[in-house]
């Protein structure tokens, strides 16, 4: 027999249910509020992008600022471990990337617009090289012909609207990418100067010890995995651009320098560069060449030479830390692409990274288990409170 009293053993036969009743109760608030979290996420998902792209003179130099903070704050840490003052090593560090970047446009756009005189001839080779393809299959269009014959289908009339030409475009948009640029520049040297200040700030102004501990290694994180990965991929589309360069002065194509740092500029758009420098490179082989066969041979050139980049040297260098889900890359390249067009394609990749290196401390949502009836997060909060709480009683 026990030694509790009857009085006692209703006492604690009527605390259980009141104690379990407690836990459901707080386990579908949870469900409600993760819910609620869910639904502000999604929307908020879908109202930014209109946001973001109206608000574009601001949002897209503060991105971009963020970006270049977190690749050039190492070089201006190593300028200033060196006992450079820190505004000068910012300034230089600003200055490096600027310096790279004209260097990078010079070598591409000082040939292309000697190249440019040579475009209508190259036009009127592929018409001529497509009229022949058309002769081939001409009784292709017969039958489409016959065909809407007999649906009683006639000619539509085709209203061509009036566009502003390429100058005018040019003269629009000048003073706002200008404007833009000059933003860009400003706030990245007040960022990268102040990275001191925000270091501090995130160790030593946190309530606790633990939380100051925790953003310090999330700020650390996304700056090594996102300087890391693009430093890389940088050398690695430098090595790709200089093979194609060589390959392009091998074949005796016009303006080598230039196809290289295409080739090198183009591969940092994941799927979609290479793409488009396949596409440019068929063109202007078809265009340039005697005959078709010699005109897909730079396209062809260029498609092996990235399939064992992308599919061998890529992945060993890099390694597992920076593998992403291609779905998501081509997510974040379709979503940021209709914000700000080729800025938001070229700037996708590293928000990705941010956010996945965020998502790693923080804790990545189970979506798909939170369906079925999962906690949204592997960490079971009401778990991690009681634990705290006994912490806090044993101390």
């Amino acid at each position: 027999m026990s030694g509790e009293t009857p009085n006692q053993q209703a006492s604690s036969g009527g605390n259980r249910p009141r104690s379990s009743r407690r836990m459901a109760f707080a386990q579908q608030e949870l469900r409600l509020i993760s819910a609620l979290v869910l639904l502000l996420g999604f929307g908020l998902f879908l109202a930014l992008p209109f946001v973001l792209s109206i608000g574009s003179v601001v949002f897209l130099p503060l991105t971009t600022a963020i970006i270049l903070t977190i690749i050039l704050s190492p070089l201006a840490d190593k300028l200033a471990g060196w006992g450079v003052p820190n505004i000068l090593a910012s300034l230089i560090a600003l200055l490096t990337f600027f310096a790279v970047l004209l260097l990078a446009l010079a070598l591409i756009l000082q040939p292309a617009v000697a190249l440019f005189d040579s475009v209508p001839a190259m036009a009127n080779t592929v018409a001529e090289r497509f009229s022949e393809l058309q002769d081939e299959f001409a009784w292709m269009a017969m039958a489409n012909e016959q065909l809407s014959a007999l649906m009683g289908q006639s000619g539509a009339r085709e209203v061509v609207l009036a566009s502003p030409s390429v100058i005018q475009q040019l003269a629009f948009a000048t003073p706002s990418l200008l404007l833009e640029t000059l933003l860009t520049l400003l706030m990245t040297f007040f960022m990268i100067e102040a990275r001191v200040r925000l270091r501090r700030h995130l160790l030593f102004d946190r309530a606790s010890y633990g939380t100051s501990i925790k953003a310090a290694r999330v700020m650390r994180e996304i700056q090594d995995r996102v300087a890391a990965y693009i430093l890389t991929v940088a050398w690695i589309n430098g090595c790709v651009g200089i093979v194609v360069a060589f390959g392009a002065w091998m074949l005796g194509v016009e303006a080598p320098v230039m196809w290289g740092g295409l080739a090198a500029l183009l591969n940092f758009l994941p799927y979609i560069g290479p793409l488009i420098m396949t596409a440019v490179l068929t063109l202007f082989g078809i265009g340039t060449a005697e005959t078709l066969v010699l005109g897909f041979i730079p396209a062809a050139a260029y498609l092996a030479l990235h399939t064992i980049e992308s599919n061998v040297l890529t992945p060993s260098i890099l390694g597992a830390r920076f593998t992403m889900n291609p779905v998501m890359i081509l997510i974040a390249l379709s979503y940021f692409s209709w914000i700000w067009g080729v800025f938001g394609a070229l700037l996708s990749v590293p928000i990705l990274l941010m956010l996945t290196a965020f998502f790693d401390h923080v804790g990545k949502p189970n979506l798909v288990g939170f369906i079925f009836g999962e906690p949204l997060f592997a960490t079971n909060l009401m778990a991690l409170g009681l634990d705290e709480n006994a912490t806090d009683h044993a101390a």
